[in-house]
């Protein structure tokens, strides 16, 4: 069973930064992809950004030009680094890799952040 354990949430003021970390039980050199998603209270999740196995990225508008993804194989983590942060990012943030066999998520992390 592939365990993802996200990890770096918590709480800072608007205009702050928090990076977000999501190691990964298996390689993830076999990944096809990995993403962050994340679900406001009352809200759908929602997807953030994703990392294909090539290294392509992409973003939601509501967060491009503020949010980096970003991998490190050697580790099998995968990053989210949150600039400028917003109290309209807040929600639980969840990390997703997908392999072959199957999708895996985390447990989440909530980001919260103070006006």
């Amino acid at each position: 069973q592939v365990q993802l354990v996200e990890s770096g949430g918590g709480l800072v003021q608007a205009g702050g930064s928090l990076r977000l970390s999501c190691a990964s039980s298996r390689s993830i050199v076999g990944a096809i992809s990995m993403a962050w998603y994340r679900q406001a209270p009352g809200k759908e999740r929602e997807l953030v950004a994703a990392i294909s196995s090539g290294g392509s990225t992409n973003y939601a508008d509501s967060v491009r030009g503020r949010f980096t993804i970003s991998r490190i194989n050697a580790k099998n983590t995968v990053y989210l680094q949150m600039n400028s942060l917003k109290p309209e990012d807040i929600a639980v943030y969840y990390c997703n890799v997908r392999w072959r066999g199957g999708t895996y998520w985390g447990q989440g992390t909530q980001v919260t952040v103070s006006s």
